[in-house]
C-alpha cells in the first residue's frame, strides 16, 4: 500500500528566490538538505559558532516537528556540526529557519551562498499531558542515571 506524503507549506524569503527549496538527494533519503542564504562567504574559525539563515519558512501540520541535524559529510570531513542537534522547528513557528553551526574541526571552514549546511527531518510528535502523583511506580533501573546500565569496572 502506498502512503501519500504529508504536505508542508514553504515560503521563501525575498532574498532567497535563487536558492533551491529543501531537497532530498535520493528518493529514499529521510532528510532534505538546507542551503545557506548568505550574501557573502562566512569563514568559521576553529571552535566558532555561527547562525546561518536558510531563506525558508515553513508551516507544519499539527502533531509534527522538523528536526535540524548535521550533514554527515560536513561532520566527518570538516568537524562542522549543528550545535543544538537536533534543533526543533515547532508547527506554530513561522519565522525563517536558521541553523546554528559550530566548527569542531582542526581548520577554519568557509561557507558560501547555496552550500548545503544541514538536513531537516520530519517527525510525528505525541502530545502529552501531565498527571501529577506523589510517587512514581518503581522499576528495575529506578533512579539509576548516566552509565547505570553499563558494565561496572
Amino acid at each position: 500500500m502506498i502512503t501519500l506524503p504529508k504536505r508542508c507549506l514553504l515560503e521563501r524569503t525575498p532574498d532567497a528566490k535563487d536558492l533551491p527549496i529543501p531537497t532530498r538527494q535520493t528518493k529514499q533519503a529521510a532528510g532534505v538538505d538546507l542551503y545557506a542564504k548568505i550574501s557573502e562567504a562566512v569563514t568559521m574559525q576553529k571552535g566558532e559558532c555561527v547562525l546561518i539563515p536558510t531563506g525558508i519558512k515553513i508551516a507544519l501540520p499539527f502533531g509534527y516537528e522538523a528536526q535540524i541535524r548535521s550533514r554527515s559529510g560536513l561532520a566527518l570531513n570538516h568537524g562542522v556540526v549543528v550545535l543544538n542537534s537536533p534543533g526543533t522547528i515547532d508547527p506554530d513557528y513561522r519565522g525563517e529557519i536558521k541553523v546554528l553551526l559550530i566548527n569542531h574541526g582542526m581548520e577554519n571552514f568557509t561557507i558560501n551562498r547555496g552550500d548545503r549546511i544541514a538536513q531537516m527531518v520530519f517527525a510525528k510528535v505525541e502530545m502529552m499531558t501531565f498527571n501529577e502523583v506523589d510517587t512514581l511506580p518503581e522499576t528495575q533501573r529506578d533512579s539509576g542515571g548516566f552509565g547505570s546500565t553499563g558494565i561496572k569496572q
